[in-house]
């Protein structure tokens, strides 16, 4: 959700335990503005909030004029003082995921992670322990990219692709019917189309290409694995991820109102496919 209009959107997520106290929202209605200035990005957002053990993280993303594309991610401690995140590159989130259990809050932390690895062949074999350490902000960079990666979504026609490729949003967007909004086919994943999955001939025949350039929800796997309610009569359609437990999305029918938020622990659901 939008820094600069938090203090009215933080309440559309409030029915799903998702509230800031007043000094939280005051402290991050000035300090997400100051970010902005200072990094001279076009737009900032209130990612969420990462619980762990001892103190929790607050996150807010900076975006350019592509909004896919240039994206920068930051963290807190107090709403105050922002630190930028390392990119989280293929091989950081391959070694992230050797670290199990809870955040600590502590960013400068290191999981440590012992591999038995087997050296020589027959009777010379013997056993080497090789000792991989992760450090706790690298995870965090990680688990963050990888929630973006699997739920974080948009209305159809909220972005379009510019003929240069650019990301942006789409200024003639007013909103989905509450009939669309009902509906799983008009929400997509907000991530490289790259990861689209194929399509037919005959589905990309009804395909606007400057729109329909992300893949939708129906498609994800496993079936069933987003929560699409109504609140507020049709005022107010939310969507609760059941994959990353926390994730929120909501949008106002009718209106260019939407945005998301994650409030959890930063740990997959793996427990989802036995749920469903």
């Amino acid at each position: 959700m939008e820094g600069c209009e938090l203090h009215l959107t933080i309440d559309y997520v409030g029915s799903s335990g998702i509230i800031l106290s007043p000094e939280q929202k005051a402290a991050l209605q000035t300090s997400l503005v100051i970010l902005q200035s200072e990094n001279k990005f076009k737009k900032v957002y209130f990612w969420g909030k990462i619980l762990g053990i001892k103190d929790d993280y607050f996150i807010a993303q900076g975006t350019g004029k592509d909004e896919m594309a240039e994206r920068r991610t930051f963290y807190s401690k107090d709403c105050v003082h922002w630190g930028l995140l390392p990119p989280a590159t293929k091989l950081v989130r391959e070694t992230s995921k050797l670290a199990k259990g809870r955040f600590t809050g502590d960013p400068s932390f290191e999981f440590e992670h012992v591999e038995t690895k087997k050296v020589g062949e027959g009777e010379d074999a013997t056993e080497e322990e090789e000792t991989i350490t992760i450090k706790e902000e690298d995870r965090l960079a990680s688990v963050i990219a990888e929630i973006d990666e699997d739920v974080k979504i948009v209305p159809r026609a909220s972005f379009i692709k510019t003929p240069t490729g650019l990301v942006v949003p789409n200024r003639s967007f007013e909103g989905l019917t509450v009939s669309e909004a009902a509906k799983l086919c008009s929400y997509m994943h907000f991530r490289d189309p790259k990861l689209m999955l194929e399509k037919s001939l005959l589905q990309k025949a009804n395909l606007d290409k400057s729109i329909d350039f992300l893949d939708t929800l129906e498609d994800d796997i496993p079936k069933g694995s987003w929560s699409l309610q109504f609140e507020r009569g049709s005022g107010l359609a939310t969507l609760r991820s059941l994959l990353w437990l926390g994730y929120v999305f909501y949008h106002v029918p009718g209106s260019r109102k939407f945005g998301s938020v994650y409030v959890g622990t930063g740990e997959r659901n793996l427990d989802l496919p036995f749920m469903l």
